[in-house]
């Protein structure tokens, strides 16, 4: 078989075995067709078994030169993706197909700089909060979408695919299927709670998605489905809003999810409720908040070393 009706079948096994969403599944697609399109080039029929860890270099060393449409050269981030698919195929063909090829454990990832994270402190969240003028549904809709991604730190596309049926406002709670199909808990604070129930209250239609557009004709085919706010339309929401607040960062509603982390940890949850909530899978990717708690820690530590109490 050809190089790449393997990566054909190894997408659809993510899809289908795996469970994996489709945007994972586009983006090993889009990484791995960029490697099989780099092999043909100088070796057309490229067999799986020819590649090697001097192949990977070579390829490493091309991403590590590949620039953009706009000119500017991959992230080193960008790359090590491309590497992790690679990784991800190498592994299919060995333990699913039983194809020999280059081992993935022989191909190293290159150690990648501590993240850091963008997260508004409480007065800036108030002042995000605050901006929707809520004297019209377009307002009030948008007010309820910012609450509810602070309260829950939801991944926006988790938000948008909220039904109205899904959420309990009683108990203030709902289920939501995350990354790897993976499902859990979230939990409403008593405000989002108020202003779900006012956006809910303000409705007119029946439309089964939680936030419907207000733009363009209505459709009110499969229940509404084709009124739901897309990824990007709530993205350009509170971009709206975070201009309009004047906030001094770019804030997307992924800073909203990295908000509602750091507010939980500088409130005094233990890492692990943290971890729970936001639904990673390994401790280790909510490790990337702690640091940005250490000014909470200082104050701490200020309060209550002895060596700077006053004599």
């Amino acid at each position: 078989m050809t190089l790449e009706s393997l990566i054909d079948e190894f997408l659809e096994y993510l899809q289908v075995e795996k469970g994996c969403s489709p945007l994972t599944v586009r983006e090993y697609k889009h990484y791995l067709r960029r490697f099989n399109s780099w092999v043909a080039k100088d070796s057309p029929a490229a067999k799986v078994n020819e590649i090697d860890l001097k192949l990977v270099r070579k390829y490493r060393l091309y991403l590590a030169h590949l620039r953009g449409d706009d000119g500017s050269p991959l992230k080193p981030v960008t790359q090590s993706y491309h590497i992790v698919a690679l990784r991800a195929f190498l592994r299919y063909l060995l333990v699913q197909r039983d194809i020999p090829t280059l081992s993935p454990d022989k191909i190293e990832l290159p150690k990648q700089r501590s993240r850091s994270v963008a997260f508004l402190d409480s007065d800036q969240v108030a002042r995000l909060l605050d901006s929707p003028k809520i004297s019209n549904d377009v307002g009030l809709r948008d007010r309820t979408i910012l609450e509810t991604l602070f309260s829950t730190g939801l991944r926006v596309s988790e938000l948008v695919s909220l039904n109205r049926d899904q959420v309990d406002l009683e108990r203030k709670e709902f289920g939501v299927r995350g990354k790897g199909n993976k499902i859990r808990v979230v939990f409403l604070s008593d405000a989002a709670a108020q202003w779900i129930d006012r956006y809910l209250q303000a409705r007119k239609d029946h439309f089964r998605p939680l936030f419907i557009r207000y733009s363009g004709r209505a459709d009110i085919q499969k229940n509404g489905e084709k009124m739901r706010l897309t990824v990007r339309s709530m993205q350009r929401i509170v971009d709206k809003y975070a201009k309009r607040a004047g906030l001094p960062i770019e804030v997307t509603p992924h800073t909203l999810r990295h908000s509602f982390a750091t507010d939980l940890l500088i409130g005094g949850a233990d890492i692990r409720s943290v971890q729970e909530m936001l639904g990673h899978e390994s401790i280790r990717t909510t490790q990337v908040y702690t640091h940005v708690t250490n000014r909470h820690l200082k104050e701490v530590h200020k309060a209550f070393h002895s060596r700077n109490r006053k004599t």
